[in-house]
């Protein structure tokens, strides 16, 4: 959504036993933490649109520019505990491939159905997580979830105007098309990166892996569609710029840093910043105004949501620490 799209802190979660050993005490720090990495990354969207550059140059630079930093993070964790194994190494490189899918996928979507309702799409991959976890994992998703599901596809339906005459974006249709293609790519960059066992500790070098292997499939992705401008320009550059040190790499660490110290019901919560952040400031900045229908569909999508992710005690019980983790690490990697 990168996330959506940020570089993920994939990495973030831990198992059922270790989580209620090593969870930090909440406390206001971390609530703060959360909420300025929410707002940073809300502008991720934004600053691509700021850029005025392409797709796929967009996709390029994002991930380059980003690139020295994860570098410089990775290289300390090296010297820190060791050189990583060649299978750690291996899923980061396969993992790249689907991002650089989501974020060639996501920034069609900005183009066609514009920054805020783009970023409402790609959030709808966290309802999706707990079916791929029953797939995957064999854990079947709570009720809230299965109610969940088709409340999300009918905002998506919505938010796509095919009901409707006028609904707002060049070609929303198509852009939501590549807005849930961007979420399902975004699934296998996660799964991706999870099978392959990365060190909990270090969370950094995976991602300079898989963003190194991005860089490079979205430039030949970029010269097989046309649109790829290898020949930064300014001040479009300099958004870029910012959207590689703001929302991808200081958003990622203030989530990473705070998000094991808070509740589930809090993170519930948080998890709507971004969308509702992303929809407002294309609202201030570029005067996006989405149709009556398509903010209804952006309203059930953020109850989705809400209802996927929030965990509560009651006559059923917990629902499965194991999917709120996941759910939880879902949002820190967009």
């Amino acid at each position: 959504m990168a996330g959506h799209r940020d570089l993920p802190a994939v990495t973030a979660v831990r198992d059922q036993s270790s989580l209620a050993a090593t969870r930090p005490p909440f406390d206001g720090h971390a609530r703060a933490c959360a909420v300025l990495g929410a707002i940073a990354i809300a502008f991720s969207s934004i600053l691509v649109r700021l850029s005025h550059a392409s797709p796929s140059t967009a996709a390029i630079f994002r991930c380059a520019y980003a690139l020295p930093v994860l570098g410089l993070l990775a290289w300390r964790e090296d010297r820190r505990f060791g050189p990583r194994s060649w299978r750690e190494r291996r899923a980061a490189l396969a993992a790249g491939a689907f991002f650089a899918a989501d974020l060639i996928l996501w920034h069609h979507s900005i183009a066609d159905v514009g920054a805020g309702l783009a970023t409402v799409l790609a959030n709808v991959q966290v309802v999706l997580v707990p079916l791929v976890a029953w797939a995957v994992l064999a854990e079947r998703p709570g009720r809230r979830v299965l109610v969940a599901l088709p409340v999300a596809l009918l905002g998506v339906l919505l938010i796509s105007g095919v009901l409707e005459h006028g609904a707002f974006g060049h070609d929303p249709t198509r852009g939501t098309v590549f807005g849930l293609g961007a979420g399902v790519a975004y699934v296998g960059f996660l799964l991706t990166l999870r099978h392959g066992g990365a060190d909990l500790r270090r969370p950094a070098g995976p991602l300079f892996d898989a963003t190194a292997t991005a860089t490079v499939l979205c430039v030949i992705a970029g010269w097989v569609i046309g649109d790829a401008r290898l020949v930064p320009r300014w001040p479009g550059a300099g958004w870029l710029i910012t959207l590689a040190l703001t929302s991808q790499v200081l958003g990622w660490l203030l989530i990473t840093i705070s998000l094991p110290r808070l509740p589930a019901a809090l993170t519930s919560v948080l998890l709507t910043i971004q969308p509702v952040g992303s929809v407002a400031l294309a609202a201030l900045i570029f005067g996006e105004a989405p149709s009556a229908l398509q903010l209804a569909g952006v309203a059930l999508v953020l109850v989705a949501l809400l209802g996927a992710t929030r965990s509560r005690e009651g006559r059923g019980g917990w629902i499965s620490r194991k999917r709120v983790l996941i759910l939880r690490k879902l949002w820190t990697s967009m």
